[in-house]
């Protein structure tokens, strides 16, 4: 059966500090779809993040290339498996270099962070219980 990708395609200042950011994060880089421009960073085997450099971003759009430090233009949002998987997930990513975004959710079945990347682009990680979601 199909089944269905997404690749979110994030412009970045610095690709190799982007894919060290990644990486230090677990995530994988596909070395296919990687070169001096852009990486293929493996989030699962559906959700792929396709960091590109500014100029080769700006040849897929004729708009503006929003600045993700003042600007928002997209939440990403991650489900994690735990809580505690939540937070290991921010907490690598601010070691790495990212920023704590917003406040921390808790509504007991639904707990989520959130962190900005190095180019400032919002990452939500969020855990939901599977009974509340079962109704």
């Amino acid at each position: 059966m199909y089944q269905q990708m997404i690749f979110v395609n994030l412009p970045v200042n610095d690709l190799d500090a982007s894919k060290k950011f990644f990486t230090e994060l677990g995530y994988s880089i596909n070395p296919q779809f990687s070169d001096d421009k852009a990486a293929s960073v493996v989030i699962s085997d559906s959700i792929v993040a396709m960091l590109l450099t500014k100029p080769f971003y700006a040849t897929f759009t004729k708009k503006e290339i929003a600045d993700a430090t003042t600007t928002s233009e997209v939440l990403i949002c991650l489900s994690a498996e735990s809580r505690a998987k939540v937070d290991e997930l921010v907490d690598k990513a601010i070691a790495a270099g990212g920023t704590a975004s917003g406040e921390t959710q808790d509504h007991g079945f639904m707990y989520g962070r959130a962190f900005d990347d190095l180019d400032g682009h919002t990452w939500e990680v969020v855990w939901m219980d599977p009974a509340a979601v079962q109704g």
